[in-house]
């Protein structure tokens, strides 16, 4: 037996191979194009290589570069599989040449069955019937004499063709005419041949093969026959076995010729005749011969017991066997029947479709056989063959094995691109059911309703969401996303009748095009925008009833705000991620794959009876709630206020200020122009230099959060840990008005109660349920008489806990002094344990998350369900539950992660920021310059090795994002400290590491961020998959101590590619920590850690010193108002092409002189966190580049000149 076998093709086919071969004890080796790197058959295999990238040709048809590899490997055999080499004869001489066995045919009987008019001449000498056709013609003129002398209609054929390609029914001279080139072409494209040949086309027909298994010495045995007639455009969709009504003797005759037909050519290893059966005069017919394993091959095992694949390898290895032993000690029993599922759209004439899958699921039932290449996280290349799975049913009886395949179907899941999965499920409970036959033509005809809508065109940023959005996942660092203005998203649900949580599309700016493929309602709430039906205007804010291929376009905004809502009737399906359909594309899961929508894709629908009372429904515009002139921002003061952190004119000001809303805004913070604050602390000492540096806490939906001089409303996307103070947070009935904010609109906030902020948000969702439009007016608080942040105060030992009120849904829990310190973290996860068993024992559903910082634990409560005394005596029990009780040793383990040092993404990150932020910040060029600079150490080596022997204690989750670890060294002597980026910049690429304050952080995604770049390592976060590393999305727990090895970018960029499918691990090692060892060692090194702190704290009051000294201790903000531009005169025969956006000019592509073509790239701008390209809107000159590389512009300003020539 062979000991290694490399397997010549990709997908299903290759797994299916893998399969046997791991069960025979056989090393498999893959080959793969770089498009399939992360296929299951790349994974699957012992040994993966690359053919590279480039075409078919290049990669899977690259007969040279196969068997080198496979000479290389020291494979014995080659598995062609079918199609690409299966049945090329070249590739068979290669294989002998170089000593490796073909697991197929002989190359004479590939030569003679794969040439079509060989194939009839050697099927007449035996015997086998054929259908009318001619010899293999040459002349165009000399088929259109042969079509007339059989009669049409005929079938024009490629001699070389197979899999449905290479064939076009003809109807006429003309059809004939017309596809002649076409088959020719495609026969020398896919088969290098470009013979064709006519045939009689049967009406009625039936596609009916044969299952043969032959040693190459004279005998062939049948397995059975399988019905292959439910074809769409001469392609199979649906196959069987045994075939459906066809009388017991015609059974035994296509099994005795097709035994007969290889016998007599002593054919070798397994191979199909495929027959026309006509079904109006029982008779049947050669088609073909098919030198190879066929794709249906699975239902003949599935209903012989037979593994076909094993029986190939083992003929080839000269162990099979006696053919007739075999056949006779096997027993068909049932019926078996298989789907294919194609990447396809039915709903445009089934286009073909490519992309990420976002989420494959596969019923897990031993009655169902799915042979597949896909997963979770795949993309689906546009490169190759559509077909993505074969999913096969077997069962006693043929209505049985339809009913359990059409079940099948409906449990599986393949989201991200569109498949023919719901077609076929038409075809099983139609043509198929109550006993149907079909004939080969009959899917010709056949259309299924598709409950979905198309995107022409996806508009600025549209994206699905849902209410109340990603919940229960804060302590990880996972945002909630949903819509950013939840009234109007809740009163579009409303208006149709929809359940609240029914997700809806989110448009931003300017809107999309969608083409609708079914009837149904939709509602377009909030901001106006223009909006029309089939190019006729058609209003928001109540219900439009559309017809299937009416196409709703959504365009611009007309007025102030920001977003509107497209409710559906019944709501849009995708699969829930983390329990919420809502996008999140920072962390690229959600919605529809991860992402806003483009143009091409389709949204299904969740199909739902119209009814007249559902259209009849209308509503109030929301224009003067959602879009006012200047936005009044209800806040709750604190947690952090005056005169802990802020001084009384600071928060005088924050709230007499009417605020302007920076351009680089978005769902995950609406960034603020406005005063600066005077700060009543010099710097953030350990936490950071900055005053508004505190150790790390949870945030607060809305909070208003000071990254430095600048304030950020936290968004719906916004980081759930970090370490800034926030003076106010917005009130839950509020927080919709954050949505309707863009560069350039006014808030001024207004100080309100908690009590009056519960209120609010309950008369708010009994105002949605009856669909009233209210202000909801209440008294503000005059800023003299602000509440205190601080609601209750209790203690833990020697240790003050302070309970700071963030919000009407948010209460933060600090323990003791603003210092790291160790000891008091076991204190708060303690505490933490304590209320998660407490809420679990007594079902306290207003107890809704907690998540813990460095010295505090913050908890999210329901303030419609539970008080906020009851909650300060809950808290009361848990901090004396905590002071009586001693468990200083909790598990712990050692998670050792690479290190690419100073990597050139981090780089990219600096000179994004240097370029659109702050230019002049004492920490650019080089983050590792300056953390050397502010620590007092000799050189970047010494920060180097600093990092590299630390252990890092990882002290809470989701700092920025995804499970990303806050962690600090636990040995003070390895406690690099720094400021962080004031402000915070607007791009970090993932998995970045950096170092703020006193604290190590890896990025979970890419995002914003503030922390001081040391290099990047691997993921912390798994979106798609479980391996051992990652028994959950998050990798990292709270304890945990990280480890760094450095590496390479290169072998960083190999670890990153292999660890989240498992290819990889990381190494991990469980072991505990222990309170009292710490302890004990702090003590005996007192002395050297004290000298340490010293020298760093010197170093830190130098670079403070040097801060005031040169005026960056505060980042003055540059005036964001409209700058005059300089008059000049527009020559008659230039083009202006004008910003469309507010923004920062990130690139320029084009200079004075350079020659450009109508569409060409000018620029690059970035807004609201995204990056928008300026094409050219004529064909020409550039005359002149009117704005530079990091200039800031506002919308409607001019860009560039172009002449045209």
């Amino acid at each position: 037996m062979f000991n290694t076998i490399l397997i010549a093709n990709r997908g299903a086919i290759a797994t299916r191979i893998i399969r046997t071969l791991k069960q025979l004890g056989i090393q498999s080796i893959a080959v793969y194009h770089q498009a399939d790197k992360d296929s299951l058959h790349v994974q699957q295999a012992d040994i993966s290589v690359c053919l590279g990238e480039g075409t078919v040709a290049d990669t899977y048809l690259n007969i040279d570069a196969i068997v080198k590899i496979a000479k290389q490997h020291n494979a014995q055999a080659i598995h062609p599989g079918y199609g690409f080499l299966s049945e090329n004869t070249q590739f068979v001489s290669a294989c002998e040449d170089n000593n490796l066995v073909f697991i197929g045919p002989t190359t004479a009987q590939m030569e003679l069955f794969g040439l079509k008019h060989l194939a009839r001449e050697a099927a007449e000498q035996a015997g086998v019937p054929l259908v009318p056709g001619t010899p293999l013609l040459t002349e165009q003129e000399d088929a259109i004499s042969w079509a007339n002398k059989i009669g049409y209609p005929i079938m024009l054929k490629s001699t070389a063709g197979g899999g449905g390609i290479g064939m076009q029914a003809c109807h006429n001279d003309g059809d004939l005419n017309n596809a002649w080139e076409s088959v020719k072409r495609l026969g020398a494209s896919y088969f290098s041949n470009d013979g064709v040949f006519l045939e009689k086309l049967i009406q009625h027909a039936r596609h009916i093969e044969v299952q043969i298994f032959a040693d190459g010495k004279g005998t062939a045995v049948s397995f059975g026959e399988r019905d292959c007639s439910a074809q769409r455009r001469n392609q199979k969709v649906v196959e069987e076995t045994p075939a459906h009504n066809i009388s017991n003797d015609i059974r035994k005759q296509l099994h005795n010729t097709a035994e007969q037909l290889m016998a007599s050519v002593q054919y070798r290893n397994a191979g199909t005749v495929e027959f026309i059966y006509d079904d109006t005069d029982n008779k049947f017919y050669f088609l073909e011969v098919n030198t190879r394993l066929q794709v249906e091959h699975g239902i003949t095992e599935q209903v012989w017991g037979i593994d076909l694949v094993e029986c190939m390898v083992k003929q080839a290895a000269g162990e099979l066997g006696d053919l007739h032993e075999i056949k006779n000690a096997l027993t068909p029993s049932g019926h078996s029947i298989q789907a294919r599922v194609y990447a396809e759209n039915p709903a445009q004439d089934f286009m073909p479709s490519s992309g990420l899958l976002s989420n494959v699921t596969w019923p897990q039932d031993e009655a169902y056989r799915i042979d597949s290449w896909i997963e979770s996280g795949i993309e689906v290349p546009a490169l190759f063959d559509p077909m993505i799975a074969k999913v096969i049913a077997t069962a006693g009886d043929r209505q049985t094995a339809i009913k359990k395949l059409e079940a099948a179907l409906s449990k599986s899941v393949i989201y991200g691109i569109q498949t023919n999965k719901t077609y076929v499920q038409g075809i099983l409970n139609g043509p198929m059911s109550n006993d149907g036959q079909l004939f080969t033509n009959d899917l010709a005809s056949f259309q299924i309703e598709s409950q979905s809508f198309s995107v022409l065109s996806g508009g600025t940023q549209t994206t699905i969401q849902d209410f109340p959005g990603r919940q229960h996942h804060w302590n990880v660092g996972v945002p909630p996303s949903g819509p950013m203005d939840a009234l109007s998203f809740r009163l579009a649900n409303q208006l149709l009748g929809n359940s609240t949580d029914a997700a809806a599309l989110e448009i931003t700016l300017n809107g999309p095009t969608l083409k609708f493929n079914t009837p149904c309602h939709v509602a377009v709430v909030g901001a106006h925008f223009k909006t029309t039906l089939d190019g006729k205007p058609v209003a928001m804010n109540e219900v439009i009833a559309i017809d299937a291929n009416q196409v709703l376009s959504i365009g611009k905004i007309t007025e102030h705000g920001a977003r509107c809502y497209l409710a559906v009737s019944g709501g849009i399906q995708c699969p829930n991620y983390l329990g919420s359909k809502s996008t999140f594309t920072l962390g690229q899961f959600g919605g529809h794959v991860g992402r806003a929508l483009r143009t091409g894709d389709v949204l299904e629908l969740n199909p739902q009876p119209l009814t007249n009372t559902t259209a009849q429904q209308t509503l109030t515009p929301l224009n003067h709630i959602v879009t006012p002139e200047v936005t009044q921002l209800r806040v709750i003061y604190g947690p952090h206020g005056a005169p802990d952190f802020f001084t009384k004119d600071d928060i005088e000001a924050f709230f007499n200020h009417t605020w302007e809303v920076h351009y680089n805004s978005s769902r995950t913070g609406v960034r603020l122009i406005g005063p600066k604050p005077k700060w009543a602390r010099e710097s953030g000492g350990e936490a950071g230099m900055h005053p508004s540096n505190i150790h790390d806490n949870a945030y607060a939906f809305g909070t208003v959060d000071f990254t430095g001089d600048m304030p950020v409303i936290l968004g719906p996307d916004g980081p759930s840990l970090g370490g800034f103070v926030c003076p106010a947070t917005v009130i839950s009935a509020d927080l919709f008005k954050l949505g309707q904010l863009k560069a350039g609109s006014k808030i001024q906030f207004i100080a309100v109660t908690h009590k009056q902020a519960v209120e609010l948000e309950k008369t708010q969702t009994l105002n949605i349920h009856d669909l009233i439009v209210d202000p909801l007016s209440v008294p503000a608080i005059d800023i003299s008489a602000l509440p205190d942040p601080k609601v209750h105060q209790t203690s833990i030992g020697e240790d003050d806990v302070v309970c700071r009120l963030a919000g009407d849904h948010f209460l933060l829990v600090e323990l003791g002094p603003l210092e790291l310190d160790i000891p008091r973290r076991f204190k708060v996860h303690a505490l933490m344990l304590w209320i998660e068993k407490y809420k679990a024992d007594n079902q306290l559903t207003g107890l809704r998350e907690l998540t813990p910082g460095i010295r505090s634990l913050q908890i999210h409560f329901d303030s419609q369900k539970i008080f906020l005394a009851e909650l300060t005596s809950i808290i009361d029990q848990a901090c004396e539950y905590v002071a009586t009780s001693e468990n200083l040793t909790l598990p712990s383990r050692t998670v050792y992660l690479p290190l690419s040092w100073d990597d050139a993404a981090c780089q990219l990150a600096i000179e994004k920021y240097m370029q659109s932020v702050r230019a002049d910040a004492p920490w650019c060029p080089s983050n590792l310059e300056f953390i050397r600079r502010i620590n007092g150490l000799k050189d970047i080596q010494a920060v180097k090795d600093t990092v590299f022997d630390a252990n890092y204690l990882v002290m809470g989750l989701g700092d920025v994002y995804l499970g990303a670890p806050v962690a600090t060294p636990l040995d003070p002597r390895h406690r690099l400290v720094t400021t962080k980026y004031n402000p915070a910049r607007t791009w970090t690429a993932e998995n970045s590491v950096g170092i703020g304050g006193a604290y190590m952080c890896v990025y979970g995604m890419e995002g914003p961020g503030g922390y001081q770049f040391v290099g990047r390592t691997s993921q912390m976060w798994n979106r798609y998959h479980t391996t051992d590393n990652f028994t959950q999305p998050w990798l990292l727990r709270f304890f945990d101590q990280i480890k760094f090895y450095e590496v390479s970018p290169e072998e960083l960029s190999e670890i990153r590619e292999q660890l989240p499918k498992g290819q990889t691990r990381i190494r991990i090692e469980e072991t505990q920590f222990s309170l009292n060892e710490y302890q004990a060692f702090l003590e005996e090194n007192t002395s050297e850690i004290t000298e340490f702190v010293d020298a760093r704290e010197h170093a830190f009051d130098e670079e403070l010193a040097r801060w005031k000294r040169d005026g960056q201790l505060t980042y003055e903000q540059a005036d964001e108002a409209l700058i005059e531009e300089d008059e000049f005169v527009v020559p008659e025969n230039c083009n202006v092409v004008d910003s469309p956006v507010s923004g920062s000019v990130w690139q320029c592509k084009v200079k004075t002189g350079d020659a450009v073509q109508a569409g060409d790239v000018l620029m690059v701008l970035e807004s609201m966190k995204m990056e928008i390209e300026i094409h050219a809107i004529s064909s020409g000159t550039v005359h002149c580049v009117l704005k530079e590389q990091g200039q800031s512009i506002q919308s409607g300003q001019s860009l560039v000149l172009i002449e045209e020539t």
